[in-house]
């Protein structure tokens, strides 16, 4: 079996030739059509299937993500399923053809990876996953894949290095910190030094002080000597590379964690400031400013609560009524700049709407909504805000069509259509129609008895 191209026969290895020649002149149709005509022969020659890959990208002009969902081969892979286990070489054929058009789909290489395993050929399923996640770094489902993957193939270095981009990704992430720890064990073995039973994976790290380290900054709680230790290592670090993002990230995140929000949010705007493009950092900063705002406002309400009597109380209540509008501000203030940098984002332009209606802005908000009602992920959320805005200008008309619309989109009574049918009984309630309106709580009523008020609505409307 052909692993490289001094294996292929003389025949095979004039067309890999003629596929390289291909590649260099970026004819990459040509190339792929003269590359499939090897794997078919020779589905073990990675080197093939790697360039084939590469070619496919170039010829889509390397778009990701390209068909990542539901692609429009659907019925293809149906059909392709169905060869995996009777002839997987065959399938593995048929899959190169689908990739040909979208590289990086999700879909198709999970296919390839099947298809791969059933063939025992592991090395080929490893770049099939490898490929999903070049096509989405953030794939973190598929990176714990391949991971294992790598593990149960004899490769727990490279284990280690995935594990840590899913950490870097979920910090939290419990099972991706047991695999680091296993797969830094499984790659210290096959460097040896297994000499005594009882040895743990810390033994193998000659310095005792690093295998501290390591598993302090595994661990998602930490105590604060554990945090005061790593900050101490990365403090240095800093001093080293003040330009470090990564640094001065992972130090705001410890103050974080050890709940020094004024400390978290000076280094991760620092790391924003390193990193003006990591829209991420940005809204962490921004979360954290309302983070403390919220602390600040319920250490003053719990204090009213207690001491309502107090000297002090009427001056507490109003600097508690400043921090909720300066808290308003804040979040209206950072909701508007994400759009500015993300203006064809419409999961942003809802989050800017749902400030503006809990602010009362119901007018500006109109906009933004309907914008947002576009984008499929919110568009629920959106339509029941929009059905609000409509409903405090007095638009009963518009706030009933909007609502009912939603409605329409959801057939089963979940909590999100409890609240929009609700909202549009109250509607019609304002409509003064009477009948609609309790016919809306009724659907809720023969689902859920305790929803707010709809059993005392319904039931009332029978003695009237």
């Amino acid at each position: 079996m052909a692993k490289s191209e001094k294996d292929l026969p003389e025949n095979q290895r004039a067309t890999w030739l003629k596929a390289m020649s291909a590649m260099e002149l970026k004819n990459y149709g040509y190339a792929i059509q003269l590359l499939q005509v090897v794997l078919k022969n020779h589905p073990e020659f990675l080197l093939a299937r790697q360039l084939t890959r590469k070619a496919a990208v170039a010829k889509n002009s390397g778009k990701k993500g390209l068909m990542s969902g539901l692609s429009s081969a659907s019925f293809s892979t149906m059909k392709v399923q169905s060869l995996v286990k009777k002839d997987p070489v065959a399938a593995m054929d048929a899959v190169e053809k689908m990739l040909e058009g979208e590289p990086y789909s999700s879909q198709v290489n999970q296919l390839l990876k099947e298809a791969s395993l059933a063939a025992k050929l592991p090395e080929v399923a490893i770049f099939a996953l490898e490929t999903i996640i070049e096509g989405n770094p953030k794939d973190t489902k598929t990176m714990h894949e391949l991971a294992r993957l790598y593990m149960t193939n004899g490769l727990p270095t490279k284990a280690v290095d995935v594990y840590g981009k899913i950490l870097d990704l979920t910090p939290n992430d419990l099972a991706a910190v047991k695999g680091a720890k296993d797969a830094a064990a499984g790659a210290s073995m096959q460097k040896g030094g297994w000499e005594k039973e009882d040895t743990t994976y810390r033994d193998l790290i000659k310095d005792k002080e690093q295998a501290i380290s390591l598993e302090q900054q595994g661990r998602v709680v930490r105590d604060d000597a554990m945090i005061d230790n790593l900050l101490a290592e990365l403090s240095a670090k800093y001093e080293q590379d003040p330009q470090n993002v990564d640094t001065a990230r992972r130090i705001g995140e410890l103050y974080e964690q050890k709940g020094d929000l004024e400390n978290a949010v000076t280094w991760i705007s620092y790391a924003a400031g390193l990193n003006n493009t990591d829209s991420a950092l940005v809204r962490k900063v921004s979360d954290l400013r309302v983070r403390q705002y919220d602390e600040s406002i319920v250490s003053f309400e719990e204090y009213l609560a207690a001491n309502p009597d107090a000297g002090e109380a009427d001056q507490y209540a109003s600097q508690l009524d400043d921090l909720k509008k300066q808290r308003a501000e804040l979040l209206l203030d950072e909701a508007r700049k994400r759009v500015e940098r993300n203006p064809t984002d419409l999961q942003v332009r809802f989050e800017l709407g749902e400030v503006m209606v809990n602010a009362g802005n119901y007018k500006d908000a109109i906009a933004e909504l309907q914008k947002a009602r576009q984008n499929p992920n919110v568009r629920l959320r959106a339509m029941n805000l929009l059905g609000r805005c409509y409903t405090e200008r007095g638009m009963f008309d518009l706030a009933a069509n909007t609502l009912s619309t939603a409605a329409s989109e959801l057939s089963q009574m979940d909590n999100t259509k409890k609240d929009i049918v609700y909202n549009l009984g109250l509607v019609y309630e304002k409509m003064s129609q009477k009948e609609k309106s309790i016919e809306c709580m009724k659907q809720i009523y023969e689902i859920d008895y305790g929803y707010r008020d709809v059993a005392e609505r319904v039931e009332g409307s029978y003695s009237e």
